[in-house]
């Protein structure tokens, strides 16, 4: 099975869209129509020269099969676009063809369509990440007090809550939502510099050209061009693939949670939704699959732009190559990740009394701490653990309640009272700061009280 037959299922449609070579040659398009107009404003190309290239704007003219087979001439779709772009406009416009791309490269007009598709790309996946946040905050909210097995090892430790749990993911959402703002202000940027990056062909020009560039393309103008210091698009990369791997975390947790023999949360249950072709009774968690393929591959991605990184003098060889389906790449893993993560998180199902059911199977040796905790204020901590330790043999032998086995200890019941150890083996009064660590994700002002 090919990519083109599976790569529906790591990208979304308006992603796919901002990232194929139609849309592509678009944002090529309006970089060259803006460029025409900063050369006619700054009195380079004659007057005109900008409205000619104005109605060429959706690119339609562009024969697309011929751009794919000469640019394996040219080593890039930069060659032959231009080259069909003067053609074309020499019709109309004689006057104006002989200004088209004049002063530009062909890395200055493919890094600024970039540019561009990442700058819709970008709002695509803010856009998702608020209906996830919104979402888990929601969720958050409302198992706040939901009370479940902790787990270290994938074994059961002290209990926590669903709340605190769904928290985590928020928080770490929100950070990587600040992470993608910061890194747009220096990634979302003009690349403009001509052959080697001193803009020469537009001699006293160049700066006024570039500003101007800039304004009509609505992208802030940077104190140089950047044609072989890629790491503004590359740490862009990176916060990509650290967002996929804190969507993994999130799925590869419910998809534990739905295993039958846990069977405390499961992904939304709708018709046709983790079916299986052979056994009928199967609800797979095919969103959290998504989620974590995509986590999955956005290390390796990330580690090529990165590899990447060294290029030759002005322009690179094979390195520079070497990004351009990479970065697309990981915006379609994100968006795939983020639109599967929104799923879950709207329609998750929850089992609060499968999760209770669960924490009593333990018989009550996953509070073993709360107990240990407390005979340490009386006897010391290496007596009182050495003491749990024991008495949690004992019981998980023997199939008993932990509190069985505590109140016969005359170690133990010379210092808590049976009562007392009932309450402090109940797991809900073992669950310390977790309210005060949900409020303050939430963001209530009386978050530390």
């Amino acid at each position: 099975m090919g990519s083109d037959d599976t790569g529906f299922l790591f990208s979304t449609p308006a992603m796919t869209e901002i990232f194929c070579l139609r849309f592509q040659l678009r944002a090529m398009m309006r970089f060259e129509w803006a460029l025409s107009l900063a050369l006619e404003k700054n009195g380079v190309a004659e007057a005109g020269s900008g409205l000619a290239l104005e109605r060429l704007l959706d690119a339609a003219f562009v024969d697309v099969a011929e751009v794919r087979e000469r640019a394996a001439d040219g080593g890039n779709i930069a060659i032959p676009f231009v080259h069909q772009l003067t053609s074309k406009v020499k019709n109309e416009s004689a006057t104006a063809a002989r200004t088209v791309h004049l002063g530009a490269t062909s890395q200055d007009v493919l890094d600024t369509a970039l540019v561009l598709q990442m700058r819709d790309g970008l709002q695509l996946i803010l856009a998702t990440l608020q209906q996830l946040d919104s979402a888990l905050a929601k969720q958050v909210r409302t198992y706040a007090d939901t009370v479940l097995s902790g787990r270290t090892w994938l074994q059961p430790g002290p209990p926590t809550t669903l709340g605190l749990k769904l928290a985590g993911t928020l928080a770490a959402v929100r950070r990587h939502r600040a992470r993608l703002l910061a890194a747009s202000e220096r990634a979302l940027v003009l690349e403009f510099g001509g052959a080697v990056g001193t803009l020469s062909a537009l001699g006293e020009a160049g700066a006024g050209v570039s500003r101007e560039l800039a304004r009509i393309l609505e992208l802030k103008e940077p104190d140089l061009p950047w044609h072989t210091q890629r790491d503004n698009l590359v740490e862009m990369g990176l916060i990509l693939a650290l967002l996929c791997g804190t969507l993994g975390k999130f799925a590869k947790d419910i998809a534990l949670l739905m295993q039958a023999e846990v069977a405390e949360v499961a992904e939304p249950a709708t018709e046709g939704r983790g079916g299986s072709s052979t056994m009928p009774q199967k609800h797979n968690p095919v969103g959290c699959a998504t989620i974590l393929a995509s986590a999955i591959r956005a290390p390796g991605l990330a580690a090529t732009l990165l590899s990447a990184m060294p290029q030759e003098h002005e322009r690179g060889l094979g390195l520079w190559q070497a990004e351009w389906e990479t970065l697309p790449e990981l915006f379609k893993l994100t968006a795939a990740a983020l639109e599967r993560a929104v799923e879950i998180a709207e329609g998750l199902q929850v089992d609060a009394a499968k999760m209770k059911s669960n924490l009593d199977t333990t018989l009550g040796l996953a509070q073993a701490e709360a107990v240990s905790v407390a005979l340490a204020a009386k006897i010391g901590r290496e007596q009182a653990h050495e003491l749990l330790r024991k008495a949690a043999r004992q019981a998980g032998e023997a199939g008993l309640h932990l509190a069985s086995v505590l109140k016969k200890m005359p170690e133990v019941a010379t210092h808590l009272s049976a009562a007392e150890i009932d309450t402090l083996l109940d797991p809900r009064n073992y669950l310390g700061s977790a309210q005060r660590f949900i409020r303050r994700v939430l963001g209530d002002t009386d978050a530390d009280r």
